[in-house]
């Protein structure tokens, strides 16, 4: 959690700790005598509940300091709210909703869809659960797999040996495709997940991606002038000033031009679009999953009536908290949020408002976050994207009643913020559940251990936030009185969420751009297209989705050379052999290995002294000076093939038990 609270504050970035955690409980608990693998679960699961959290907190509760300023104080209209009381109520609210929501869509998204959504790391933690508990050669692959992930990782985020992001981009100068972009951010871990989700989620994923990078950036780079694309990001918060160089896509006041064309735009207009079409995509993946949903509902009535025989009756594994755990803790969360004198609001009627906006409001996201996560992992879950489209319709709601003064900023980023991190750890706790059904643990446990995770991460989280905001002497003599929004800690995912507060509140945004995504998720729609996955495609960069779409790729060529041997062997592998094969098994140790990489390198980036350490160490400057940027990328992109190269050789392999 507080590795996360550090990477989002200084770059907008998360990592994964599910994976990582179960792998230490593995080590660890077997030093200390041993244990099962539901116990390796329950501790994996109480474990993985920071991340989320603090993604969600750091991603909107910075905000508060970025809201209008008062003219008389000069202090920003949030900055009472940006307290540790505060964050830390939201933080544990918020959590506690994401996991009260999936208790009655846990039968209908992780069981009932078992098939359809792979849910790519919490399957990639049971593997590796299975293989610590099996042992053979189902755990050496998956070991041998983590191994080849961590140095491929270390050599690629400390010596800088592979680059990180190599990446296609025609100049803006360019008469026929300017500005177009292929890029690949060639980690182990998007390999891994490219390859457990398969070749047709890839696919989907990639060609919003296409259509964003390839498509309409370089539409946008024909038609609209650099000097209205910086106004624009200056209007978004990504840029101070037109007269000043900097922001994304680095703005030269000075030539009237970017050094990355293509970012800007993105930055500028695309992202705006993404938001849209995952708003839409989501909420047509609601209607669609609507009949599931009230099933389950059914279901978990239906049980609450037969009593405490009905409860015996069933099945360990399909032991739930009951439907009233949920109900009851929506009313406590309202009638908390309505109570609480450091919560953002007027009155205690205001304050119910926005208890009521947050239940409905996570509910949906909560769901739509879950199928997300079930298709592309917690790591790429767009909750930004569902994070701004909570914003727009709570600012409409107050537009609406009139609620448009200064004082109802704070009161939409609670919203927002609370929302954000239900849908965040929502994404978590789904892949969390998934792990548990592969391996057969108690759905009731898991709940009951994924809130203690949320009460200690929240504390945690919190006291993390102030500590980081604390200004150093240096910084205070300058009359900087919050590190946070600082050039150490620009929060750039806060500035934005207060930026759109602040415009929609003074009716003063792009709403066209929205609509635009909006009706190209349902234009996928009608091709038959699953709009929520084309849609998270367009949201992030397409250095996100492609080496995605490569694992599928060659998930896609395994399984095809398979068919070919099962045609001529006339047997074919049962599920269970597909699932635990040496592909998959590979797939998860990269997975694993890679998150492990990335949460070791944020740990000794939290101080600078480390992190100077760590850049000392780098050997990109040498590369770059013997064989050119464009030459490193291609070994970059080399080292990428060969891993590929490696899982293809890995899957074809006969499993031994």
């Amino acid at each position: 959690g507080a590795a996360t609270v550090y990477l989002a504050l200084k770059a907008g970035l998360t990592v994964s700790a599910s994976i990582p955690v179960a792998v230490l409980s593995i080590s660890l608990l077997r030093r200390l005598g041993g244990s099962t693998i539901l116990e390796n679960n329950i501790v994996q699961t109480i474990g993985s509940a920071g991340e989320s959290i603090a993604a969600g907190v750091v991603f909107t509760l910075p905000g508060f300091l970025f809201l209008t300023r008062d003219s008389t104080t000069g202090a920003s209209v949030g900055e009472p709210y940006f307290s540790y009381w505060t964050i830390f109520t939201l933080a544990l609210l918020g959590g506690a909703l994401g996991v009260m929501m999936m208790i009655p869509l846990r039968r209908s998204l992780i069981v009932k869809e078992h098939r359809n959504l792979p849910y790519p790391e919490g399957t990639a933690c049971a593997s590796v659960l299975i293989a610590g508990e099996k042992g053979g050669a189902l755990a050496g692959i998956a070991y041998r797999g983590v191994a080849f992930a961590f140095v491929y990782a270390l050599l690629q985020k400390v010596l800088r040996l592979v680059a990180e992001s190599p990446a296609l981009v025609t100049k803006q100068t360019n008469r026929y495709f300017p500005s177009a972009t292929l890029s690949g951010e060639i980690t182990p871990e998007y390999l891994g997940v490219g390859y457990i989700v398969g070749p047709k989620i890839a696919g989907v994923l990639v060609a919003g991606g296409v259509l964003a990078w390839l498509a309409l950036i370089p539409l946008l780079a024909s038609l609209v002038p650099p000097d209205a694309i910086a106004a624009q990001l200056v209007k978004l918060g990504y840029l101070k000033d037109v007269a000043e160089a900097g922001g994304k896509g680095a703005w030269d006041p000075a030539a009237h031009a970017f050094s990355d064309t293509a970012v800007a735009i993105y930055f500028a207009y695309v992202r705006q679009i993404g938001a849209g079409a995952v708003a839409a995509g989501g909420f047509v993946t609601l209607l669609k999953t609507l009949p599931t949903i009230v099933s389950s509902f059914r279901d978990s009535v239906a049980a609450l009536k037969k009593g405490a025989a009905a409860a015996a009756a069933r099945k360990r594994t399909e032991d739930d908290l009951p439907i009233t755990v949920v109900l009851f803790g929506c009313v406590a969360l309202v009638v908390v949020m309505a109570i609480l004198p450091f919560i953002p609001g007027t009155s205690v009627f205001t304050k119910l408002v926005l208890g009521v906006f947050i239940v409905v409001f996570g509910f949906f996201f909560v769901t739509v976050s879950s199928r997300i996560v079930g298709i592309i992992g917690s790591s790429s879950n767009p909750i930004s994207g569902m994070t701004i489209a909570t914003l727009m319709a709570t600012s409409l709601v107050f537009v609406g009643v009139g609620w448009t003064g200064d004082v109802y900023q704070p009161m939409a980023l609670c919203v927002g913020g609370m929302v954000c991190i239900a849908a965040a750890n929502a994404g978590a706790t789904s892949q969390d559940l998934k792990t548990g059904f592969l391996v057969g643990a108690t759905p009731r446990h898991q709940q009951v251990g994924l809130v203690i995770g949320c009460v200690t991460a929240a504390a945690v989280i919190g006291i993390t936030v102030q500590v980081l905001d604390h200004p150093t002497a240096e910084q205070a003599a300058q009359g900087i009185t919050h590190a946070i929004g600082s050039e150490k800690f620009p929060a750039p995912q806060g500035t934005l969420m207060a930026t759109l507060i602040k415009g929609l509140l003074a009716f003063n945004l792009d709403w066209q751009f929205v609509l635009v995504g909006a009706f190209l998720s349902l234009t996928m729609e009608l091709c038959g297209i699953p709009s929520l996955s084309f849609a998270v495609g367009a949201y992030l960069p397409l250095s996100t989705t492609s080496p995605i779409f490569v694992g599928g790729m060659i998930k896609g060529l395994s399984d095809w050379l398979d068919e070919r041997s099962v045609s001529a062997a006339g047997k074919a592998p049962t599920a269970e052999e597909s699932e635990l094969g040496p592909g998959n098994l590979f797939a998860t140790g990269l997975v694993a290995g890679g998150a492990i990489a990335g949460v070791v390198v944020a740990i000794f980036s939290a101080r600078d002294s480390w992190a100077a350490a760590l850049s000392r160490l780098s050997v990109e400057h040498a590369l770059v000076g013997s064989l050119g940027q464009k030459g490193y990328e291609l070994l970059g992109a080399l080292c990428f093939a060969a891993m590929g190269a490696v899982l293809l050789r890995v899957a074809r392999q006969k499993a031994e038990p």
